[in-house]
């Protein structure tokens, strides 16, 4: 039933559409979905997109196909389908800014963050020059970026994500705090009114609040902040927000940007490209080592078995099964004791 639905609304299109339109079929689509993007991605424009005429399930719960009335159709991605992963589980608490307690030398040396794909969009909190950056600022640390927002001014959702806190704090004023399914969490504060409450699953581009210059603030403007694990890093590593840019479609945040000393001043675009090739190369390296780890075969030691013997049966040499291993000719194979031969 669904899909005569989706059949039949395509006939209705009208010439023009269908030509903008990606002639795909369902089963096609799902492929595609969702696959990273690798490049800068613009500021999508709140109001921009045309309205919903109908939404289809995908093979994954957590995105839709969604059919505009314009006969245009783009995918979605439906967070309240991931609300039992475990992103959404650990240190969720709604009356606390920062609920994580994990220690530095926890934290990976590096995770890459999805911060835009084909099913999910990016929508810039506030377009403008930073005035304040992060950093040391007036001996304490500055834990995001300032950006001039006239009080009443609408504040939007970064990323697509559910509100973990909305709540009034001494220093923050009017905060909401986002947390997105990679992980990352974004915090907006000063706020004159939020227009959200725990829990809440939002797209980027809604509103969440109006700017303002409550608690601990000198004039209207946003505080805007990003973190993971709790540990705050400089936002400018994602954004432009002269352009309202975001840098790429995944960040690789790296243990030593979670440093007030880690602020974004690439001296060349070469050095910034450095940050995604190095995570091609290492991603390369994974999947050559899966491929090899599913090549792999193993032997269990029998009676009688020999290194020498072992060789010639799989076709090898001692020295190779020695390598794989991490044993010499001489050592003594145990029965019932798997070995690597290939």
């Amino acid at each position: 039933m669904r899909r005569f639905h989706l059949i039949a609304f395509l006939l209705c299109l009208s010439v023009a559409a269908v030509a903008q339109t990606p002639r795909l079929t369902l089963k096609e689509a799902e492929r595609l979905v969702p696959r990273e993007l690798r490049k800068p991605v613009k500021s999508f424009i709140p109001g921009s997109r045309p309205a919903a005429h109908d939404t289809l399930d995908t093979s994954n719960p957590a995105v839709k196909l969604v059919l505009c009335t314009d006969g245009t159709w783009h995918y979605s991605r439906d967070l309240s389908a991931l609300a039992d992963s475990a992103v959404f589980r650990k240190c969720w608490k709604t009356g606390e800014i920062n609920p994580y307690r994990t220690r530095m030398q926890d934290l990976p040396w590096r995770v890459t963050l999805i911060l835009a794909d084909s099913a999910s969009r990016y929508c810039c909190p506030r377009q403008v020059k930073v005035f304040s950056p992060f950093g040391h600022r007036r001996h304490r640390d500055h834990t995001g970026v300032d950006l001039p927002l006239p009080t009443g001014t609408p504040v939007y959702a970064a990323f697509d994500g559910r509100v973990r806190c909305s709540m009034y704090n001494r220093g923050y004023g009017n905060v909401v705090v986002i947390r997105h399914a990679s992980g990352l969490e974004t915090t907006y504060a000063h706020l004159s009114e939020r227009k959200v409450q725990p829990g809440d699953y939002v797209s980027a581009g809604d509103v969440i609040g109006l700017g303002g210059s409550t608690g601990r603030s000198t004039g209207p403007h946003l505080h805007f902040e990003t973190r993971y694990e709790g540990y705050a890093f400089d936002p400018q590593w994602l954004i432009d927000f002269q352009t309202g840019t975001l840098r790429h479609g995944y960040f690789v945040l790296k243990r030593k940007n979670l440093s007030p000393m880690s602020k974004y001043y690439p001296e060349s675009e070469e050095e910034e490209e450095e940050i995604y090739k190095t995570e091609e190369e290492e991603r390369a390296e994974a999947e050559r080592i899966a491929k090899e780890m599913a090549a792999a075969k193993y032997h269990t030691i029998q009676s009688g078995d020999t290194l020498l013997g072992l060789a010639a049966k799989y076709h090898t040499t001692v020295a190779a099964i020695c390598k794989l291993n991490g044993i010499t000719p001489s050592t003594t194979l145990r029965i019932g004791k798997k070995l690597r031969v290939r």
